[in-house]
């Protein structure tokens, strides 16, 4: 049985919307609320603030304002506050703007500020090459044949 995290406020005077440990959801969930999870979730997750029980997993990718993951998470977590606290197991890259890292998590992917994030890359103008001096005095001399 998972214990809870803590006292958590909604944000912004919204809902929370709580999935018991009992609670198993195959596809992707979308909310306005703040999420605590304590069960299984096969789907993305989007919310404004997420808050993951130690006895729960989550198999897809996380967006949230805000991110408390306790359990085990499969898939990236882009979020504006990450706090991975010791109970975590992470399968995934975390995409944040502030990062807590309780000692103990275990973490196995990329840590990426969202400043930091890789901006698409242009393709390159296509290069004409000169010919070098060499090259052009090579072209420009006669060709002589050998006799023989």
């Amino acid at each position: 049985m998972s214990k809870p995290i803590g006292s958590h406020r909604p944000l912004h005077g919204s809902t929370t919307s709580i999935l018991g440990g009992d609670t198993a959801i195959s596809g992707n969930i979308s909310a306005t609320a703040d999420l605590h999870v304590e069960g299984r979730v096969e789907g993305d997750i989007t919310c404004t603030a997420l808050i993951q029980g130690e006895g729960s997993e989550v198999i897809g990718a996380i967006m949230a304002e805000s991110a408390r993951i306790a359990g085990r998470i499969d898939g990236s977590v882009t979020a504006r506050e990450v706090v991975i606290m010791k109970s975590a197991r992470i399968r995934g890259d975390i995409i944040y703007d502030a990062l807590t890292i309780e000692q103990g998590a275990q973490l196995d992917g990329r840590l990426t500020p969202r400043s930091n994030q890789a901006q698409p890359v242009s393709r390159p103008a296509a290069v004409v090459e000169q010919p070098s001096e060499l090259a052009r005095l090579v072209l420009a001399s006669p060709t002589v044949e050998a006799e023989g």
